[in-house]
């Protein structure tokens, strides 16, 4: 019987959690005909890290190693078979269905196509109302768009959705920042531009975790770095 234990205690800047067996599954693939179940299994077993703030954590390891998994289990899109998260003395699931202060970007971001990146993320900052317009603009600056532009999301390049991606992550100043291939799809002007961006954000009182498949990004960026294996921490 697999089991998972996780801990995820956030106290005096300082996080901290324990990780022991985990069991994922996903069905995806659909043709016209025909509707095929593919079962992934990703067991992440016995992680144990402890991570503080003003810190850039980098994490690493070959696709379907467990990285995106463990990320979405730290932001709670993933429910664990057993074991609880704690978030500075909260229960993650109990006390709140996702951390409080997270910005997060996990896979490819999606948007509405038919709107400006101004309005798809005016969109999202209203569904927390933590911040205002002049703020949300601010984000899309910080990444190198033009918010006033009118241009549908539907036309941008996969660069420029990248970078929308990144600005709704940051743009309500999260204190524990979440990013799953950030660089994806960027130039190297846009890897840059993002690289100082992440060095600019890394302060007291916030946590960053990204993983890359650029070596370059996680030495450039990354305080510590973890590699994952199979779901193994090394």
């Amino acid at each position: 019987m697999l089991c998972f234990i996780f801990i995820f205690l956030f106290v005096k800047n300082q996080i901290i959690f324990s990780l022991n067996k985990f069991n994922w599954k996903s069905a995806i693939l659909k043709d016209i005909k025909r509707l095929f179940i593919i079962y992934q299994i990703i067991k992440l077993k016995d992680i144990c890290l402890t991570l503080t703030d003003n810190k850039i954590y980098g994490f690493v390891g070959r696709n379907g190693s467990g990285k995106s998994v463990l990320f979405k289990i730290i932001c709670g899109y993933v429910i664990a078979d057993s074991g609880k998260i704690m978030i500075d003395g909260k229960e993650l699931g109990k006390d709140m269905d996702f951390p409080e202060g997270l910005g997060a970007l996990i896979e490819t971001p999606g948007f509405i196509w038919y709107q400006s990146g101004f309005e798809n993320l005016r969109y999202l900052a209203r569904i927390r109302n933590k911040i205002n317009d002049a703020q949300v603009k601010d984000a899309i600056r910080q990444v190198g768009l033009n918010p006033d532009s009118k241009k549908w999301v539907g036309k941008y390049s996969m660069g420029m959705k990248q970078r929308l991606g990144i600005a709704q992550a940051i743009m309500e100043n999260p204190d524990i920042l979440v990013l799953d291939e950030p660089m994806n799809a960027l130039d190297e002007e846009g890897v840059e531009e993002i690289r100082q961006l992440l060095l600019k954000y890394r302060q007291p009182g916030r946590c960053i975790l990204i993983t890359s498949h650029n070596r370059e990004d996680i030495e450039i960026l990354c305080d510590e770095v973890f590699e994952i294996k199979s779901g193994v921490l090394q």
